[in-house]
């Protein structure tokens, strides 16, 4: 691992300060007094007790953050390289959590450098599992997001906010009365079954009015249906990498607050909390305890299942998240046609290169002559086939957009694209009325081997920054990024963008080619329809 100290030092200094401003505070003055509202009057206020609508969500949210976090994980190591620009030039970045260099002798693929994670510790685990890692991170954050709804509304049309949310700026001396304290090891009495101390209260409060929202609006700033439709929204982190950063500073904080949470829980009186989380009872039963870790044990035997699915019923986890996220983002997201470009001076220095140029005799004869021979074929649904060389396309019209690229595995990178809009493609071949699907077929393989290839909607393919790209930052395209024809659809992630363009085909599903799924990477690494975001 790999980390800029500046960062780190932000974050650990401060703290560090404070401790040592609390012991110097102790053995100067002593120990501050506590706020007598939250001891001696405290079970005379409103509210009292965790009704159990609270019990019920809080438990929720601990089941899906769990599964959030682990799968969260696996898909970070698939491009386990931070950044504060959008470039994500190697040797950029701010944290990196691999032990190796990009090399310079030789092509190094952004796939060549995903990380193997620990099914111990990612959803699923091992090397470049990103597609089911996303499917089990969207259905997640659904239901979290969910549950937090319910929780937020239950939380004030109840007094049970009373108890959450500061009502006036006391709470800050006072929360710092109860810091110094924790940090001597001088634990103040624990009587958050009637009212939270203001250390919990700014804590708890933060978690869920700061953290939660932050997670919730920095990761929509890594979709490249909002980015590159409202130029505006990853600005507001500052750009799409800030906005990854971000997330994953979300989810750190989230993991060190689970941590400390379990250990004051567990220091203050464990089986009494338990009672008071599980129960809603203030007593020394040891019912709320036992109960406890029954909840705790069907959240691990799930997570275990989760994993067992993602390995033998990958196709079944797929097949739900289509039925279930599916539906949800593209009622968000489907409206957003891509229109955000970038100015050339923003142009990236560097575009990690991925997939497997073609090692066909066919595709190196025709490199070998500059593909003066190149002919693109369309065909299936359409009433006027055509085959037509790069002077044909070329002849038909050029377009050129600076636009920001999105890999499913968290890269990005802003190049010029010139080519042909795929609207006027559709214009010359005519699409029949039962025609729905576009499929894209490349010289190049896959990572499995076979064929790569790759579906697109005609809606999609009808909107302006949709294009059949020939040129890449005002030269032909190279052999790393798609020579002679490759696809851009900017409200799409990458691996929708099929690179090496053989031969294109209009069908009327996805069903009729490949497994059905919809393209390679759906088929074979179970990768979902859903790549705008």
């Amino acid at each position: 691992m790999r980390i800029r100290l500046t960062i780190p030092l932000l974050v650990i200094v401060p703290l560090v300060l404070l401790v040592v401003a609390a012991y110097i505070q102790w053995a100067l003055l002593g120990l501050p007094a506590l706020p007598p509202s939250r001891q001696a009057f405290v079970k005379t206020m409103a509210p009292q007790g965790f009704p159990a609508w609270l019990r019920f969500t809080h438990y929720i949210n601990f089941f899906f953050i769990i599964l959030l976090i682990r799968s969260g994980l696996q898909i970070f190591v698939d491009h386990p390289r931070l950044y504060w620009n959008v470039h994500c030039t190697p040797g950029t970045e701010w944290l990196r959590f691999t032990p190796l260099e990009v090399p310079k002798d030789r092509v190094w693929t952004a796939k060549d450098d995903s990380r193997y994670l620990s099914p111990w510790i990612g959803l699923p685990g091992y090397r470049h599992t990103v597609g089911m890692a996303r499917h089990w991170h969207f259905l997640s954050v659904l239901f979290w997001v969910i549950n937090g709804l319910v929780y937020v509304i239950l939380l004030f049309s109840t007094e049970q906010w009373k108890r959450l949310v500061p009502t006036t700026w006391q709470v800050v001396p006072d929360a710092w009365a109860v810091f110094v304290h924790y940090a001597t090891f001088h634990l103040p009495p624990e009587l958050g079954f009637y009212r939270y101390n203001a250390l919990q209260q700014l804590t708890y409060f933060a978690v869920i009015f700061v953290l939660a929202p932050l997670a919730i609006l920095t990761g929509p700033s890594m979709s490249p249906a909002l980015t590159n439709r409202f130029r505006w929204y990853p600005k507001l982190p500052g750009n799409r990498q800030i906005g990854r950063s971000l997330h994953f500073f979300v989810m750190c904080a989230f993991v060190l607050f689970i941590v400390v949470h379990v250990a004051m829980v567990s220091a203050t009186g464990f089986v009494r909390n338990m009672n008071h989380i599980v129960l809603g009872t203030d007593d020394s039963r040891r019912l709320g305890l036992f109960l406890g870790l029954l909840g705790i044990g069907i959240i691990i035997v799930v997570n275990v299942f989760a994993n067992w699915l993602a390995w033998r019923r990958p196709r079944a986890v797929q097949h739900l998240a289509k039925a279930v996220v599916t539906p949800a983002m593209e009622f968000l997201l489907n409206n957003a046609a891509p229109s955000a470009e970038f100015d050339r001076r923003e142009i990236s220095p560097f575009l990690w290169p991925n997939g497997k140029v073609p090692t066909s005799k066919e595709w190196k004869t025709l490199a070998a002559e500059n593909f003066k021979d190149y002919r693109l074929k369309v065909n299936g649904l359409v009433e006027n086939p055509a085959e037509l060389s790069l002077d044909d396309l070329k002849a038909m019209g050029v377009k050129r957009q600076t636009t920001l690229h999105h890999c499913i595995q968290g890269w990005s990178g802003i190049a010029e694209w010139g080519g042909l809009p795929t609207s006027e493609l559709m214009r010359l071949v005519r699409p029949k009325p039962n025609a729905r699907i576009v499929v894209f077929y490349s010289f190049g393989e896959g990572l499995e081997g076979g064929q790569y290839y790759d579906s697109h909607s005609i809606a999609n393919l009808r909107h302006p920054q949709s294009l059949l790209a020939y040129e890449m930052n005002f030269k032909p395209l190279g052999d790393l990024h798609g020579a002679p024809l490759r696809l851009r659809v900017e409200n799409q992630l990458g691996f929708k963008m099929v690179k090496w363009i053989r031969s294109i085909e209009f069908v009327e599903s996805v069903e009729s080619i490949g497994q059905g799924e919809g393209g390679y990477n759906e088929d074979q690494e179970y990768f979902g329809e859903l790549a705008n975001i």
